[in-house]
């Protein structure tokens, strides 16, 4: 029975999209690539992750950009690929942790699609994300007093998006099938119509 609920919320979510994206946001290591790509699977949608079309863009990696640039110059770039991508129609775009801070970018991710915000605790996110050496805002003496600072300025932001889902320690498809109920029964899909016209 929940299998066949679930293939009917998947169907429901694929019609109402209409052309506008699912956009993931959230901290470093809340899983916002892996569970965007199998989101994208099973919805039979393309899947762009954001950091990855800007480093495209920029011929460089994000570490690099930060080194060589400075974060502020990053952030603009970044507003920047994300508005383009999201004139892509029916995507599922994972962003990067601060994407969703600036002003412009939440605007435009509310008139072309839906914002859910992974959300971890701060133990899921120290243990994922030190498994890589790729995070420029972390690479300092205290990388989780930083961690709890970005927790502390980010949050209240996050919770402006369109739906929550809880990043857990379990298995992707467990994400993945919460986000697809909860887009299934999601209130706002007028809203989003309505955005557009």
């Amino acid at each position: 029975m929940a299998r066949r609920s679930l293939s009917k919320d998947t169907t429901t979510v694929r019609q109402r999209l209409d052309g506008h994206a699912i956009v993931l946001v959230g901290l470093m290591g809340a899983g916002k690539t892996t569970v965007g790509r199998r989101l994208a699977e099973k919805l039979g949608l393309a899947f762009v992750d954001a950091d990855h079309e800007i480093e495209l863009a920029a011929g460089q990696t994000i570490p690099e950009i930060f080194a060589r640039h400075g974060e502020a110059y990053f952030r603009d770039g970044e507003r920047k690929v994300i508005a383009r991508l999201l004139e892509n129609g029916a995507q599922v775009l994972a962003t990067g942790g601060g994407a969703y801070m600036n002003g412009d970018t939440r605007e435009a991710i509310r008139r072309h699609g839906i914002a859910i915000w992974l959300r971890a605790d701060f133990d899921l996110l120290m243990r994922r994300v030190r498994r890589r050496s790729n995070r420029p805002l972390l690479q300092n003496a205290d990388p989780e007093a930083v961690m709890r600072q970005l927790i502390e300025e980010r949050y209240p932001i996050y919770a402006e998006a369109d739906l929550t889902v809880d990043s857990r320690d379990v298995a992707h498809t467990s994400i993945v099938n919460t986000i697809i109920r909860n887009l299934a029964r999601w209130p706002g899909w007028d809203r989003l119509r309505n955005a557009q016209s």
